[in-house]
């Protein structure tokens, strides 16, 4: 599938600010794509620019800015073709629960020291519905997840809790993505948290947003996709841009700004042309 994207985020300052140093992920992973084009604009331009990959594997662009300016806007551009589809989960993997092996390359991943008692309970009830096979618990979970929850865009906050979205049976995509997380973790499945763009629009009027999805990691066949927010595995729909063990680490933009009794102000626009 072709994507063309375009990124907007304008932060506008009721006084003019002096920009802290900013972290951008903004440029797909290079996994099962091929990138045609991409372009970044920053305004104001950065005094200093560095590009390098974090040690989750994402192309990071760092920005540092001088002087003072109240709007600061970011274009994100680019054009990807995107060439692997969903994968089969290898069939012949260990039965659940899993004991971490301690790999350094999936350590990060599932250790979570805060799965709630409900969501590990919730957890282990799928797996054993599933014969504890992974590859049936994942696809379930994703079913499950879809069916039971109201997802709905939610466009500022960080992520709900997992025992709060199961608790409530509400929650965007990123808290869906928490909840499917830590119902893997719970069985020692290593799994990470996904930002990037989907094919399909989410909301009746068609306005674009950012996208979260979890990946797990299974022996044999690698990283896996899952969207329990569409209850399907995840596929050549689906452009990341950045992976971590949490959404923190995944965040488009991060950064500040020095100044006194200032506000500030956030608009963004995402523009999808899959094909």
């Amino acid at each position: 599938m072709r994507f063309t994207v375009r990124h907007e985020t304008l932060y506008r300052y009721s006084a003019p600010v002096r920009l802290a140093g900013h972290t951008l992920r903004l440029t797909p992973r290079s996994e099962g794509v091929v990138l045609r084009s991409h372009a970044l604009t920053i305004d104001p331009t950065p005094v200093a620019r560095e590009e390098r990959v974090d040690r989750f594997g994402n192309a990071v662009t760092h920005v540092e800015f001088a002087g003072a300016a109240d709007l600061f806007r970011i274009e994100s551009r680019f054009e990807i073709e995107t060439i692997a589809a969903s994968k089969p989960v290898a069939t012949d993997a260990p039965t659940l629960p899993w004991t971490p092996d301690g790999e350094a390359a999936t350590a990060a991943f599932v250790v979570d020291h805060e799965i709630d008692a409900e969501v590990r309970a919730f957890a282990f009830a799928l797996a054993a519905e599933s014969d504890w096979r992974a590859e049936a618990f994942l696809e379930r979970l994703t079913r499950t997840l879809f069916t039971r929850t109201d997802r709905h865009i939610r466009p500022d906050g960080h992520a709900q809790s997992a025992a709060y979205t199961l608790a409530v049976g509400r929650g965007a995509c990123r808290d869906v993505t928490v909840l499917f997380l830590a119902a893997a973790r719970a069985l020692g499945i290593p799994a990470r948290f996904v930002s990037g763009y989907q094919a399909r629009a989410e909301t009746p009027d068609g306005r674009r947003h950012l996208h979260a999805w979890p990946e797990v990691f299974v022996p044999g066949s690698g990283w896996h996709g899952w969207d329990p927010t569409h209850g399907v595995a995840v596929g050549d729909g689906h452009v990341a841009l950045s992976a971590a063990p949490d959404q923190l680490g995944t965040m488009p933009i991060e950064g500040g700004f020095f100044g006194d009794g200032v506000t500030s102000t956030l608009d963004y626009r995402v523009e999808i042309d899959a094909v």
